[in-house]
């Protein structure tokens, strides 16, 4: 017999033992007492086939017990007051979700794969379909599932504890993709806290709305030696970043956004035609602020709703792939914002979060920063990182703010964060998370790379855990980003004094394997676009970009360009609004994209450009000194002999004939490229009929010279031939 404590538990809500009252339970006579609470019924039986027994009421409304004969299966026919009568699975009378193994490696924080136990998950028990539900809360003294189908009602459906592993469980007959959902929890002293979504859904609503959606895990996307191929060190790498939500919109529509499929029709097509390699979105894990640009997630598992359902992204993804272009995806585990609703004390405990708020708060962003060194949590992390690369098929990701993670004194001030166990300023936890991820997804999935936005001089990001790296493939290489910007942002008159701002990338370029970066970091907070940051009247400021770009494609390292740069948008990036496309009327702007464009074709065909990024036999120095001019050139070497790319700058302008320059090797050097064409809108200077032969005149350190018409503010590109 149950005390009255024990149905008051159940009634109100409090009981963190469930299944130990509800459901079947045998007794001494060997028949089984049922039991159920149901609010809102005027009467239950226990039915199995023909037979019925009925369940009397309790003393309190919605409680209702009885024996029934030791049957199997059985189901509850159950009288509303309102009226109707339904018949329904009891789901007490379900054994447990999780397995005895996934138990084990969730309580060691090494489970591979939490995302497919954790979280709704539509399956069929003992041939009934539903939703299994789980959530990690080993601090909660009650956990529940509340929804649509339970009037939101938390003392309705109460979970199971598997106490091993903290996680709570239950299996809702009925409940189907589609469903939204949220879990309700009591703190470890009885409070109840609010309603929390689900930190494993793999979909969510639209804000303001907060609730989770059950969705069907998406099947697993077969490895790819195609994509492999296209990912690999020495391929030809071109980055699109893409923020979706501002790319394109539709006026005629109210502005609205995209959904996947129209970005399949038409950002898809349109990088394929650009010659990107990849497309990089900002996070579109589920954000609850627009302003955030995504990097404010609370969703982790969930492609955004703002463009539709979780398949619609899958197919995003494979349109992408059908077209020879990869995706890569800014992914955010360094921090997390503090709605109530999301992850911020979880279980009534600083569960995801560093308790101490000088290691759990961060300043700059106002957001909580995940605790590192919990095993749950890093496997949480880990799990996530997977999950895009394995179920939605992306082929990389680029970990945000990865320099906050790596130091524990962070944007803080003395006396506002904790050091090390040895009294230093690293966060050892972080580092020992991004190893164990960065192994994880070279074993996983091979064919995938991880990008690292770290923008101090933390040795080791790309280079292999095994040597006690970091484990990235590439890192962003912000500080040739930062003098390049600095340096063609300077009257052309000045640059002469700070020439070396060019040159000192190339003493570092080799301690990692960058990705070069003009992000969107670029052309927000009063920076304007990179249009506007070069000097001069409208003319020069065009030349400056394209000149840019030149030096940008021919230097060592991939590309990544942020939208609307390819056509030289002149405005600030604005969150809320579209690309000015319009801008393409203007031939100074339809220039700038053919030369992108064209930058990308040969940066593609031409293995002196990319297949040695990362080794220093790729890089040849011809005039590095020459501040007088601003004049610089190099060599490009790819791996087989007679790969070789000449690139010179003259960044001043000033039209240069007759430039005599040494070279490594007799022949013809055709030109290939120059900024400065008239169709990109260029003045359309250069060497004649754009070849150069060689003349056996020593110059600049080597045997033979050519001579050239340097352009002005322009790049130019010349193909070494016999």
């Amino acid at each position: 017999m149950l005390t009255p404590d024990q149905i008051d538990a159940i009634c109100q809500g409090r009981c963190g033992d469930p299944f130990a009252i509800l459901g079947p339970h045998e007794i001494a006579s060997g028949d089984r007492v049922v039991r159920a609470f149901l609010p809102g019924a005027a009467s239950v039986q226990a039915v199995a086939g023909a037979k019925a027994w009925p369940l009397q009421a309790g003393k309190t409304l919605g409680f209702f017990e009885g024996v029934i004969a030791p049957t199997g299966l059985y189901q509850l026919r159950v009288r509303w007051h309102v009226g109707n009568e339904t018949v329904i699975e009891d789901p007490y009378r379900f054994g447990p979700v999780l397995g005895d193994m996934d138990v084990w490696l969730l309580g060691e924080g090494s489970h591979l794969r939490p995302y497919e136990i954790l979280g709704a998950t539509p399956r069929e028990m003992e041939g009934v379909a539903g939703t299994s539900f789980a959530v990690w809360a080993p601090n909660a003294s009650r956990a529940s599932v509340v929804g649509d189908f339970n009037f939101w009602d938390g003392r309705r459906h109460p979970m199971r504890l598997r106490r091993e592993c903290g996680v709570w469980e239950i299996f809702l007959p009925g409940v189907a993709a589609g469903t939204r959902y949220k879990f309700e929890l009591l703190d470890r002293e009885g409070r109840l806290l609010p309603q929390k979504a689900d930190p494993y859904a793999r979909q969510a609503e639209l804000r303001p709305a907060t609730a989770s959606v059950v969705a069907n895990m998406p099947p697993v996307a077969p490895p790819s030696a195609e994509r492999q191929a296209a990912n690999a060190l020495d391929a030809p790498f071109s980055i699109y970043e893409v923020h979706l939500a501002s790319w394109r919109r539709r006026p005629e529509e109210g502005n609205r956004w995209f959904n996947w499929d129209e970005f399949a029709d038409e950002l898809v097509p349109y990088a394929q035609d650009m010659g990107f390699t990849h497309i990089e979105l900002l996070p579109v894990s589920e954000h609850p602020f627009d302003g955030s640009w995504g990097y404010q997630t609370l969703g982790l598992f969930a492609p955004t709703s703002r463009f539709g359902d979780a398949a619609g992204f899958r197919r995003f993804i494979d349109r992408a792939h059908t077209a020879g272009l990869g995706v890569l995806l800014d992914w955010v585990p360094a921090h997390f914002p503090t709605d109530a609703w999301g992850l911020a004390q979880f279980d009534g405990t600083h569960l995801y979060e560093y308790a101490d708020r000088r290691e759990g708060f961060h300043n700059d962003w106002n957001t909580l920063i995940y605790n590192f060194g919990r095993t749950e949590v890093r496997n949480f992390l880990v799990g996530n990182a997977l999950y895009w690369l394995e179920r939605h098929g992306v082929d990389g990701l680029r970990v945000d703010a990865v320099a906050s993670m790596l130091y524990r004194d962070y944007s803080r001030k003395d006396g506002e964060w904790i050091p090390n166990q040895h009294g230093g300023r690293e966060n050892l936890e972080a580092i020992d998370f991004l190893q164990r991820m960065n192994e994880t997804v070279g074993l996983e999935r091979p064919e995938a790379m991880t990008v690292a936005e770290e923008s101090t001089s933390f040795p080791g990001v790309s280079r292999p855990t095994s040597g006690g790296g970091l484990g990235f493939h590439f890192k962003w290489n912000m500080g040739w980003m930062h003098d390049t910007l600095n340096y063609f942002g300077r009257e052309p008159v000045h640059r002469r004094h700070h020439h070396h701002e060019l040159t000192f990338s190339m003493v570092y370029a080799y301690s990692e394997q960058f990705v070069l970066p003009f992000s969107h970091d670029e052309v927000v907070h009063g920076k304007g676009s990179l249009l506007t940051r070069m000097p001069g009247d409208r003319w020069q400021q065009f030349a400056n970009l394209r000149a840019m770009f030149g030096y940008m494609w021919g230097h060592p390292g991939k590309k990544l360009l942020f939208m609307g740069c390819e056509f030289a948008q002149a405005r600030e990036w604005n969150h809320d609004a579209s690309l000015d496309w319009h801008l393409l009327a203007d031939g100074l702007h339809s220039g700038m994209q053919q030369l992108v464009r064209d930058l990308n074709r040969v940066l593609r065909h031409h293995p002196a450009l990319h297949a040695n990024d990362n080794h220093p036999a790729g890089f040849e120095w011809l005039e590095a000194d020459d501040a007088l001019h601003s004049v610089f050139a190099f060599v490009r070497h790819g791996r087989e002999d007679g790969q070789t790319m000449l690139v010179v700058c003259n960044l001043t302008p000033v039209v240069r004939r007759d430039w005599r320059l040494g070279v490594p090797r007799p022949g013809r050097w055709h030109e290939r490229l120059n900024t400065d064409s008239v169709h990109y809108g260029g003045s359309n200077a250069g060497t004649p009929w754009g070849v150069a032969g060689t003349e056996p005149i020593p110059s600049h350190g080597r045997a033979h010279s050519v001579l050239l018409t340097l352009p002005p503010l322009a790049t130019v590109f010349l193909e070494w031939t016999p």
